[in-house]
């Protein structure tokens, strides 16, 4: 299996040779604490050697896409600084552990649809924007009824997220299902 991979990755830097030729490899278009801030330093020689491979071709289909053949030194530091921002989200996001773009947590504001008969683990609420939430703590809001009645969903710590009902201090830890 180790050998069909060394033939594979051989073949495919014969392919990328002559892209080789024309391009700079990342190491020499980079100063040394460039390189090192990207996070590159940590890539072994086949690591680079794929890096490299992949960035002549994105010149190559960039050279295609515009119909020329030669490309403008502009055009080539542009590629190059998009490509070392994306190298750096790549090293934060694998050194931090996180996503480079969280997603947005807004609170909601809206009413749940129907009849409210207080909180209980595992109900769902559905909201009139079309979210679903399901309960996931054993909070409990006994007594309380009512129809159409306005809640808030606010993000908390830790990726968790709390409904409070208008009119109620009780709030349950929800988990959005849609």
């Amino acid at each position: 299996m180790r050998a069909v991979h060394s033939v594979l990755i051989a073949a495919a830097l014969a392919a990328a040779l002559p892209a080789f030729a024309q391009q700079p490899r990342i190491e020499d278009r980079m100063s040394a604490a460039e390189f090192r801030a990207a996070g590159l330093g940590k890539l072994d020689d086949a690591e680079l050697d794929r890096l490299n491979a992949w960035l002549a071709r994105q010149a190559g289909a960039a050279t295609v896409a515009s119909g020329t053949t030669g490309t403008s030194g502009a055009d080539v530091e542009a590629r190059i600084a998009q490509a070392r921002e994306e190298g750096r989200r790549e090293a934060a996001a694998a050194a931090t552990g996180l996503p480079a773009a969280a997603p947005a947590r807004e609170p909601v504001e809206s009413t749940i649809v129907g009849a409210f008969q207080g909180f209980a683990q595992g109900r769902q609420y559905t909201l009139a924007n079309g979210q679903v939430w399901r309960q996931v703590d054993g909070a409990t809001l006994s007594g309380a009824r009512g129809t159409d009645v306005g809640v808030r969903v606010r993000p908390g710590m830790l990726g968790a997220w709390w409904l409070k009902v208008d009119g109620y201090n009780t709030q349950a830890k929800v988990e959005r299902v849609r």
